[in-house]
């Protein structure tokens, strides 16, 4: 893998202005939790694990996943400190390969953004889902203002819904719940949920 970028950041990375994020989105994730005591959760490309772990005491077990293993460091230490016993780490990229794992539920926050194939991600996490499975992704809506090689500018809802059905998602709710300054790439921007049921 090529040098990681957000291995360099890992140890920096949970500034003030992530976990004030984090926290925004930990509050809609939860609310689409309910009645997940016993589901298994995968949060891909879980970093740090600023959302996940917040997460620990509403579903049955949570799967960290990051291609950054210092991130996952962080995490780990985290689920130590804590005393989490209900999460653990794995150390993969799922557009490199797929392990076989199954999940109730996959959660990508601010995730996809940063994948540049968006349907061959999405029928990956389709296929690891259990039948009734659910996808959540939170993410930020399309944004002219933002324009970066590396980076999609957000997600117009009717385009992703299309690619969520592609992928085999039965139903797709989305709902843009937050609107912040300074959020996406130094521009204000708005962060969407989307719930997609296998």
């Amino acid at each position: 893998m090529e040098n990681n970028v957000f291995d360099q950041m890992a140890k920096r990375y949970d500034t003030e202005e992530r976990m004030e994020l984090a926290k925004v989105v930990v509050k809609a994730v939860r609310e689409e939790l309910r009645n997940s005591k016993s589901k298994s959760l995968i949060d891909y490309g879980s970093g740090t694990g600023l959302v996940s772990l917040e997460l620990s005491d509403v579903v049955g077990s949570i799967l960290l996943v990051d291609s950054s293993e210092q991130m996952l460091e962080v995490a780990q230490a985290k689920i130590s400190h804590r005393g989490i016993s209900n999460a653990t780490v794995l150390y993969a990229d799922f557009t490199q390969e797929t392990p076989e794992l199954k999940a109730d539920i996959i959660l990508m926050s601010l995730v996809l953004l940063h994948i540049p194939d968006t349907e061959k991600i999405l029928q990956t996490l389709f296929n690891m889902l259990n039948e009734g499975g659910k996808l959540m992704i939170v993410d930020f809506d399309k944004n002219e203002n933002i324009n970066h090689p590396k980076v999609h500018n957000g997600f117009a809802h009717d385009e992703l819904k299309n690619k969520l059905a592609k992928a085999g998602f039965k139903s797709t709710e989305m709902k843009t719940f937050y609107h912040g300054q300074c959020i996406f790439m130094k521009q204000d921007a708005s962060m969407f949920i989307a719930t997609s049921i296998k």
